[in-house]
């Protein structure tokens, strides 16, 4: 298996286009002409920044630091192991002009691996598990590759397992497998990029570094480096409930790229100080809020690492520094936990029974929109459209002419939703500026805000897009599907 040794810093510098000391300034790609420009993709990877997630640290001492892995090209911390790994099986003559790569991947290594083979010429044979998100096998398939998908409840020896069949694969002629579990080039360039990179982005006043452990190469390869310099750092390992690297027995779960039922080479699990156990509900939720709060739209892993950073942040003084890795982006996972149909099929909103009342909901959503924002009957679609941006809603009451603040449920008459508004103005140019009252759309229901979540949810169930929440006959809020959902998968928080 290829390997790059420490002190050699060759291949990592040819591969990403490195001509000085990493803890200098960030490199700039100048042509020789002086232009300002990469020479392809590859030379991009890497160098992602740092962003204080102050909204999701409010209630904890410190305010906690994202590393914006999904900033990379190919959308994932991956990006940087896929090429450093295919540099050094070329240098040490295990791939072969017109060779075929294979891989065993939750999705991203095979998106950096796909983006070096599409500039190398390499075919691409990936092999995924089946909890893989379609958004993501069809991302790799645009990208030319060829996806095998395989069960998940199998044991790592089972022939039909995604390492078995990627040994299969990789036995054929002139194909050849990185290996991301077993290649010590994995944890290598993370030495020689991730952790220079936190290094001088925080000038060395970093305190833990926060991380969902995978195959365990970016934790050992950053936890190497970062300790070597500051000995006291604490490395955080986010595991999944299910994961055994926690101490759980291994067991299926749902959260993507982390967690692991077997003790990869590529992880050295001494380097990990401090392990916080994380459900896939919590993972979920958090990664659902960091979209609304921080307008961060992460991957599901990115939410169980942020779920860990603020419980070990919540034990820690107020000046110190505390960076979570955020490895991927929320666009793979479309189809999944962003889906609220696909929260409720996978069983985060069972159980509903004396899980809260629509009040609770409310004080869950922390927002503070009084009045209640809302239409009257001859207020023109376009300023509908308007005040539904402005305040970041989907839909909202119209009440009688006249009823402002305190409306009772018999003064809603009506309601208005952004897309059917849009829709009617695509179909008529001319309906911006006629009144609301021409495309009015039945009431939202009514609820109280005692009355139990089963209530609300019975309506969401019968086609409703959201309720109005009233409190001694006034309407005094709005919860949509959303609402109901994050607060049930919640605990996060």
């Amino acid at each position: 298996m290829a390997t790059i040794d420490v002190s050699d810093r060759s291949i990592y510098e040819r591969t990403i286009g490195i001509e000085h000391d990493p803890l200098e300034l960030p490199r700039r790609h100048l042509d020789e002409r002086g232009r300002e420009i990469a020479p392809d993709l590859i030379a991009l990877m890497g160098d992602t920044p740092l962003v204080a997630l102050d909204r999701l640290s409010s209630d904890v001492p410190p305010t906690l630091v994202a590393k914006l892995e999904m900033l990379n090209p190919g959308g994932s911390v991956k990006d940087r192991i896929g090429i450093s790994m295919i540099e050094a099986a070329e240098a040490a003559g295990e791939l072969r002009p017109g060779g075929t790569i294979v891989e065993p991947t939750s999705g991203n290594t095979g998106v950096g691996l796909a983006i070096v083979a599409a500039r190398k010429g390499y075919r691409c044979q990936f092999v995924v598990p089946d909890k893989v998100s379609q958004d993501k096998i069809s991302l790799l398939r645009a990208y030319g590759a060829e996806v095998i998908v395989c069960p998940t409840a199998v044991e790592p020896e089972d022939p039909r397992s995604y390492y078995s069949v990627s040994d299969e694969l990789a036995s054929r002629p002139n194909a050849f497998k990185p290996n991301q579990y077993f290649n010590q080039t994995n944890p290598q360039t993370h030495v020689f990029s991730t952790g220079p990179e936190l290094w001088r982005q925080t000038a060395g006043q970093i305190d833990a570094f926060v991380l969902g452990v995978g195959t365990g190469g970016t934790a050992t390869g950053v936890g190497r480096y970062l300790k070597e310099r500051k000995p006291d750092v604490t490395i955080v390992g986010a595991d999944p409930e299910g994961s055994l690297y926690s101490g759980d027995q291994a067991r299926p779960y749902l959260v993507e790229g982390i967690g692991e039922d077997f003790w990869p080479e590529t992880f050295d699990p001494s380097i990990v100080d401090v392990w916080e156990q994380v459900s896939d509900a919590e993972s979920f939720a958090m990664a659902r809020r960091t979209a609304r709060e921080e307008g961060l739209l992460v991957g599901g892993s990115c939410g169980t690492a942020l779920v860990a950073a603020r419980r070990y942040a919540a034990t820690q003084p107020a000046d110190a520094t505390i960076v979570v890795l955020l490895p991927d982006s929320g666009r793979g996972y479309l189809s999944k936990f962003y889906d609220d149909t696909w929260l409720a099929e996978h069983g985060f909103v069972e159980h509903t029974s004396g899980a809260g009342t629509v009040g609770d909901i409310l004080s869950a959503k922390g927002e503070q929109l009084p009045p209640l924002v809302h239409l009257h009957p001859d207020e023109t679609v376009a300023a509908a459209i308007s005040l539904l941006k402005e305040y970041g809603v989907s839909q909202m009451p119209v009440f009688r002419d006249g009823v402002h603040d305190g409306a009772r449920a018999e003064d809603v008459i009506g309601s208005v939703r952004e897309n059917a508004l849009l829709d009617a103005a695509l179909r008529d140019g001319e309906l911006m500026s006629r009144p609301i009252v021409e495309v009015l759309q039945p009431p939202l229901p009514v609820v109280a805000t005692d009355e139990e979540i089963d209530q609300v949810l019975g309506e969401l169930s019968a086609g409703a897009p959201a309720v109005v929440a009233q409190h001694d006959g006034r309407a005094i809020g709005v919860l949509t599907r959303a609402d109901v959902l994050t607060f049930l998968a919640g605990g996060a928080s």
